[in-house]
């Protein structure tokens, strides 16, 4: 079954059946929200004796943990068939299934990268008052081998994430209001809909636009609406024709982004390392040259071995920077400036660059 011929369309059939049917290594991510086996027996009620709804649908019944985990080796072993040597994959679970689903994971090759912990702000309480409010699910997030050239697209979390580091614990609600589908009785279509802010972040971080997202448990197709919201394609297999049908629908209903330029994101490449000594051993500034800030109310005076010295102390560029700015960190790089024939300031970053291209031509 060829990849092209499938994508952006939902399968109505087994997941197990379909991935050993796609080409094998054609799709860039995998975002699995499988049965959590959730054993819950008897019927959930509140205080005032009425019906929790719980999830007790025919898919999320095994008949024992040995099967489950059959199940769960039968569904990972296709995925991993159809998923790129640089791909990468998220599942999803509760404590009911993640704690087997990453052993399983593991013992089939896959190199775990993170697990994050996605904090619900408004989870359901515990109505029995016996156990904690279960608060979190937990995604696991793996390569298929320890040196897959996976994508992470780091600066573009990061600006998610007002200019600060993306956490590994992720605060997000339950999916609710008008996103949550609904049946002809205006009940849940699905018990377990997940929020589009979750497969937003999930998608945004490990997949570049164009690439195509495979969701083997598609359901109400919250993968599949987000992937089409930002430039990607998407795969889904549902077992259920009910689910399929909403899907359909809701899929239907979405605004693909038309003007690309607002699809790419903060994608800074890695730079090699270049200490400001390289700048100075080369001859590009010289021992006993002044450095300035913007406004020359702070200069310090370079050394021979790459350090600086100013009235306040001496070090790094960037300890220096700190120390005449009271703060406790600084680029130098940015921060300091030299004068040249002219007697105008220059940022000592353009120095940086011009060794940067002569080491590494970049």
């Amino acid at each position: 079954m060829q990849t092209k011929k499938i994508l952006n369309t939902i399968i109505n059939d087994d997941c197990i059946k379909v991935m050993n049917e796609m080409e094998e290594n054609s799709v860039d991510l995998i975002f699995a929200d499988p049965p959590y086996n959730l054993q819950l027996g008897d019927a959930l009620t509140r205080p005032d004796n009425s019906s929790v709804n719980g999830v007790y649908e025919e898919w999320d019944n095994f008949e024992s943990l040995e099967a489950y985990d059959e199940y769960t080796r039968q569904w990972m072993t296709a995925a991993r068939r159809v998923l790129k040597d640089d791909g990468a994959i998220w599942v999803i679970g509760s404590y009911h299934n993640i704690f087997r689903v990453g052993y399983i994971l593991q013992n089939l090759g896959f190199w775990i990268l993170n697990d994050v912990v996605w904090n619900k702000t408004n989870p359901m309480p515990n109505f029995k008052g016996t156990r904690f409010t279960n608060a979190h699910e937990t995604l696991i997030w793996a390569c298929k081998k320890p040196n897959s050239k996976y994508t992470f697209n780091y600066e573009a979390m990061k600006a998610l994430n007002e200019d600060t580091q993306m956490r590994s614990d992720w605060q997000i609600p339950l999916c609710t209001g008008k996103e949550r589908l609904k049946d002809g009785n205006g009940d849940k279509l699905h018990p377990t809909q997940k929020p589009e802010g979750l497969l937003y972040r999930v998608i945004m971080a490990s997949t570049k636009v164009g690439d195509v997202v495979l969701d083997p448990f598609f359901g109400t197709g919250t993968t599949g609406a987000v992937a089409k919201k930002l430039g990607r394609h998407y795969i889904g297999i549902e077992k259920d024709a009910s689910y399929v049908a909403g899907a359909e629908a809701r899929l239907e209903a979405v605004e693909p982004v038309k003007n690309q330029v607002c699809l790419e994101y903060s994608s800074k490449k890695r730079q090699p390392r270049i200490p400001f000594g390289n700048v100075v051993e080369r001859g590009l500034l010289t021992p006993g040259d002044i450095l300035y800030d913007a406004g020359r109310k702070h200069c310090a005076v370079i050394r021979s071995d790459g350090t600086v010295k100013s009235e306040l102390m001496e070090g790094s560029i960037h300890q220096v920077g700190a120390a005449a700015q009271n703060a406790p960190a600084c680029n130098g790089w940015v921060y300091w400036h030299f004068e040249n024939e002219n007697k105008e300031l220059v940022c000592i970053d353009e120095l940086r660059q011009q060794v940067r291209l002569e080491i590494y031509g970049e």
